[in-house]
């Protein structure tokens, strides 16, 4: 039944440009996860297609995600850009900070994986790609498992060992107290096995005067090897084509943190530049990407 749903979609698929697009809901452990399926009029089970992954508290419909989206259509290339539940059900635009937070990073390697299995019937070459946060959580899942059913990987200013260590130093000065008692707090609830316990904290990534879980902020502020991007892109054994964007001020060491492994990969590991880019490659910039893109898997098939 699955390859006959499967072909049931493809077809659809294969109509005008006009029916290429559609949305899709997936439920993952017990919850409703939504997601948009751009391809080209000419849908064929040989088009390649891209599984994409927004940034942090982000979602499906952002400029980034939408602009890179529309260009690979454009281009011949199918994608599926789908958003993280973060805990909710049928989650839909940025994540709203007066909602608390329950929700660990390596939650995204199951949505990952879940999705790329819905696509998989679809395309003979489906490729997975990740922008800043989910560049980091792209990684997780490609580094979870010894053989991704993916042809390859692309990681758009994708977060970096030095971005979250910055970011743990930076609390203080962004939310007006020290990190280091509220990380040991939740540690400690972690390690006794109540991680569900909620804590009152004066901010949780971008959103200040949060309710999280102890399980959720120690997911996040407690440095792990998994936040060291490229480490892990390292280790992997597919293609990975990495973009930087030369005007990021979010994750502005990207090229610094990646190049050593790139050289030393044999060309496993692209690393590429995008002059004059931001880290969100908004406009034109986002038909660079796509070219670049393009290009790898042009390069991979």
């Amino acid at each position: 039944m699955r390859w006959l749903m499967g072909l049931v979609v493809l077809l659809t698929l294969a109509r005008p440009a006009g029916a290429a697009e559609q949305e899709l809901e997936l439920s993952i452990d017990g919850r409703t996860t939504l997601a948009t399926l751009r391809a080209p009029a000419s849908m064929g089970p040989d088009t390649p297609l891209v599984v994409m992954t927004h940034g942090t508290l982000a979602h499906k419909d952002m400029e980034v995600i939408q602009g890179v989206a529309k260009a690979l259509e454009q281009r011949g290339i199918a994608s599926l850009a789908h958003t993280l539940s973060l805990g909710l059900d049928r989650r839909k635009g940025m994540y709203d900070c007066a909602v608390r937070h329950d929700y660990l990073v390596d939650d995204a390697v199951a949505e990952i994986g879940a999705w790329v299995n819905r696509v998989r019937g679809l395309s003979s070459q489906v490729y997975v790609f990740g922008h800043s946060r989910g560049g980091n959580q792209v990684a997780r899942y490609l580094a979870a498992s010894q053989a991704p059913p993916v042809a390859g990987a692309v990681l758009l200013a994708p977060v970096t060992a030095k971005a979250e260590a910055d970011l743990r130093a930076s609390y203080a000065q962004t939310y007006g107290k020290l990190l280091e008692p509220f990380l040991e707090q939740a540690t400690k609830e972690v390690a006794a096995g109540r991680g569900g316990e909620w804590m009152d904290v004066p901010g949780f990534i971008y959103c200040r005067n949060a309710v999280v879980t102890a399980r959720a902020f120690a997911s996040f502020y407690a440095a792990d090897a998994g936040q060291d991007t490229a480490a892990l892109v390292a280790r992997l054994k597919l293609p990975v084509l990495v973009l930087a964007a030369t005007k990021d001020t979010v994750v502005p060491d990207v090229i610094a943190s990646f190049a050593p492994s790139a050289d030393s990969s044999g060309g496993r590991i692209k690393l590429e530049k995008i002059e004059d880019a931001d880290h969100f490659f908004r406009d034109l910039f986002a038909e660079d990407v796509a070219d670049r893109i393009a290009e790898f898997i042009k390069q991979t098939r």
